[in-house]
């Protein structure tokens, strides 16, 4: 699996523009094989027991006496694999049509595979250490697609913007691995399994908890480093769909799931941190989406809040994990499906992404409009579609256990199906409010069956996953659980009514502000709270007042110390002794009579002197 895209991205990378006529070929090739090993995996790991379906494959020895290369195939990481490749495979076939004039289309495909090796490399390692190299290996694969148009300043610097800020969290991973290793002397999952007893809670644990969380909300963009996702749109439209639904942004989630020894030992604060972040994600990223003309950062922002609710379920134990990985793996065919759709209007519309310039394109791009339209009825859980089942699921679970996280859940949806409706009511009804240069139509067919093979996995696998417990089951080998304690599903529960309540809510105000009046073709001014999630929250402004200009000032005065300081006095020194030396050898004459009378005056001196010793 891992192979394949790496030998791929090798390929088009070593033999550079040799393959420039045939490499999407090749890149497409490569994912498609992955996804064809991954499937086989599968079906392999099924057809072992329950208490079997943890294979482990040995590689090689890397670190002595420390942590060999190794992968592992269970439930949890053949989900992944099967979802990063599945829907990676349908972005590579998207992005022949999508990138076909680009001349740089080879280097594209070529960063697309190596994404898709490291992502997969992280979610198959058998511990931290394989792990934390295919974080890295995702984290310099984002760089370089993010900033893949480099010579707009506006990519190049949301490029080093993601980069930047997902070393903080890559510093917390890092941390915790070290504190993991220096208390059980073992980085592999295998291996802390055997060691961390039931019921475990000490201050260590609540601080290995805390440190991967604060990786997890790096890699997943989660408050309070949620600040690069936005600003990640400026790639090209491929990349944002692999990133927001199949790869990026779901490690985080993965990573908490597979880490769950550290979250869950009785009474410690680790699991609620990471659902409180996951609910105060869910309604900023909410919020932001509420306010974003731009219809990929309005699609972000909502990546945000998903992102939110998996972490929400993730919190909440094995009792969510099944909630929270089943919503992943639904959000990772219907944000693809969306965010493709972004790309087949921006392709038919010469790149505009303002869906103030948009509407009633429903009628010249059908094929978007419908896919588009069932991605946009799954997120905001329609009933029967697939986010109807995990994310109710998730909000269902998270009522029970932490009832005040769980009702802002509720209230969640309902900001999701107005921000959602918007962008729909924006976008493809109404009348017309392109510019004359524009002339959009229905993409290419190598465009369009990606999209509809994306809606119908969101269609139907969310009901395939969590009604009775088919993915909680499946996954109990890998994370734990019992079959005695399948989490039901209830459709008349309280919190499930409530949620559709609001959803509907929502959609009909949507309908009132966008879909029933003419939307202004200039953006109004709006009140303070429109500029608050306009201004996604302020939270670049609270970056720039807490860390940036402080860290300006410190720089500053560490670069006066320096000048000053360290470079003052070993220049002082220099100086002393240059200009001591510099009087000094204006003793040395060159006269004879100079010398005579400088020794007569010593002689003397040393004389009175002695004299003046012998008297005392």
């Amino acid at each position: 699996m891992i192979a394949f895209p790496l030998v791929g991205a090798f390929i088009l990378l070593v033999f550079n523009r040799f393959t420039n006529r045939w490499g999407h070929l090749l890149g497409v090739a490569m994912s498609l094989a992955s996804f064809v090993v991954a499937v086989l995996a599968f079906f392999e790991l099924i057809g072992f027991g329950e208490e079997e379906r943890r294979r482990a494959v040995h590689l090689y020895e890397f670190i002595p006496g420390m942590v060999d290369m190794g992968l592992l195939i269970d439930p949890l990481s053949i989900s992944f694999a099967l979802l990063i490749t599945g829907v990676g495979s349908l972005i590579h076939i998207y992005s022949i049509g999508y990138m076909a004039h680009d001349e740089h289309r080879r280097r594209f495909f070529s960063y697309l595979n190596l994404f898709v090796a490291a992502m997969l490399l992280l979610v198959l390692a058998d511990n931290y250490v394989g792990l934390f190299i295919g974080w890295e290996g995702v984290g310099l694969a984002s760089y370089l697609l993010i900033g893949f148009w480099q010579f707009k300043p506006s990519a190049a610097t949301a490029a080093k913007k993601a980069f930047v800020v997902n070393r903080v969290g890559d510093f917390g991973l890092l941390v915790g691995m070290f504190i993991i290793w220096t208390t059980f002397g073992t980085l592999t999952f295998k291996g802390l399994g055997e060691q961390i007893q039931p019921g475990q809670s000490d201050g260590t644990m609540l601080a290995i908890g805390l440190l991967l969380l604060l990786g997890a909300c790096g890699k997943s963009a989660q408050l309070p480093l949620q600040s690069w996702l936005l600003d990640a749109m400026e790639g090209p439209t491929p990349v944002s769909a692999l990133i927001h639904a199949a790869t990026m942004v779901t490690a985080g989630v993965y990573l908490v799931v597979r880490s769950g020894a550290f979250f869950f030992p009785e009474g410690s604060g680790a699991a609620l941190a990471v659902a409180i972040v996951g609910a105060v994600t869910l309604l900023a990223g909410a919020i932001i989406g509420c306010a974003k003309d731009d219809i990929k950062k309005g699609l972000a922002g909502s990546t945000m809040s998903q992102i939110g609710y998996m972490m929400l379920g993730a919190g909440l134990g094995p009792a969510g994990y099944a909630f929270a990985i089943g919503h992943l793996i639904t959000h990772g065919f219907f944000k693809a499906d969306m965010f493709l759709g972004a790309g087949s209007v921006m392709h038919g519309m010469n790149d505009e992404v303002d869906m103030r310039k948009f509407g009633g394109l429903r009628k010249v791009m059908p094929i978007t409009f419908v896919t588009f339209f069932i991605g946009y009825l799954a997120i905001i859980g329609f009933p029967l579609l697939s986010g109807y089942f995990t994310k109710d699921g998730i909000i269902e679970a998270a009522v029970h256990h932490e009832p005040i996280l769980g009702w802002l859940a509720v209230l969640g949806a309902g900001v999701t199906g107005f921000y959602m409706s918007r962008m729909v009511f924006m976008t493809f009804f109404g009348e017309k409010r392109w510019d004359k240069e524009a002339h959009p139509h229905e993409s290419p067919l190598v465009m369009t069956v990606p999209l509809m093979i994306l809606s119908l996995g969101s269609l139907g696998l969310g009901a395939y996953l969590v009604l009775g417990g088919t993915l909680y089951k499946f996954l109990i080998p890998a994370v734990g659980g019992s079959v005695d304690a399948v989490p039901h599903f209830d459709p008349f529960s309280t919190p499930g009514l409530a949620t559709l309540a609001l959803v509907a809510v929502g959609v009909v105000f949507a309908w009132m502000r966008y879909g029933r009046v003419e939307v202004p073709s200039v953006q109004p001014r709006g009140n303070f709270l429109t500029t608050f999630a306009r201004r996604d929250l302020y939270g670049d402004a609270l970056n720039e007042s807490l860390f940036m200009r402080p860290g300006q000032w410190l720089t500053r005065v560490a670069v006066f110390f320096d000048n000053r300081g360290i470079d003052g006095i070993v220049n002082g020194l220099a100086a002393g002794i240059g200009g001591s030396s510099g009087r000094l050898r204006r003793i040395q004459t060159g006269f004879a009579r100079t010398y005579a009378l400088s020794i007569l005056i010593g002689a003397a001196l040393l004389t009175g002197a002695l004299l003046l010793v012998g008297n005392i």
